[in-house]
């Protein structure tokens, strides 16, 4: 795969990621807890194309940062899949551990602003404004619901 359709796929997870998130804080609102848990599952499927991108950075002579974005990334969905699908622990209820998932999730969304960055200004102007929007449907849905 050449280096451009790369970079329009990395764009493209990193929006649908954004996107999902938005979702999923929407659908808290409105306690849609069903559809809620399966677009966690889509969310956490996302790994697979960032495993990919991941494995041909090498080959295209990525930089340290773009390892780095990916690796929180993937590291992330990775947590997200332990604490909530496969132990279910109840961590959002304990402050410490909720706080340090919000760093973390912040961290992670945020660094795929740079792999978006890679297509072009169009790319990295969406993602900007999805990474926005997502930051406000999170402050909001906690500030609703506590979670």
């Amino acid at each position: 795969m050449d280096i451009n359709k790369l970079n329009i796929l990395g764009a493209s997870i990193s929006v649908l990621i954004m996107a999902i998130c938005s979702l999923i804080f929407i659908l808290r609102l409105f306690k849609q807890q069903t559809v809620e848990y399966w677009l966690g599952i889509a969310f956490i499927f996302t790994a697979i194309p960032l495993i990919y991108l991941l494995c041909t950075a090498n080959q295209l002579q990525r930089p340290t940062i773009y390892y780095i974005q990916l690796g929180i990334m993937i590291v992330f969905i990775i947590i997200e899949l332990l604490l909530d699908y496969i132990f279910k622990i109840d961590f959002r209820n304990i402050k410490w551990m909720a706080i340090t998932y919000a760093i973390f999730f912040f961290t992670a969304t945020g660094g795929m602003i740079g792999i978006a960055s890679q297509a072009g200004k169009i790319w990295t102007i969406t993602a900007i404004i999805l990474f926005w929007v997502m930051t406000i449907l999170a402050f909001v849905q906690h500030a609703k619901t506590g979670m």
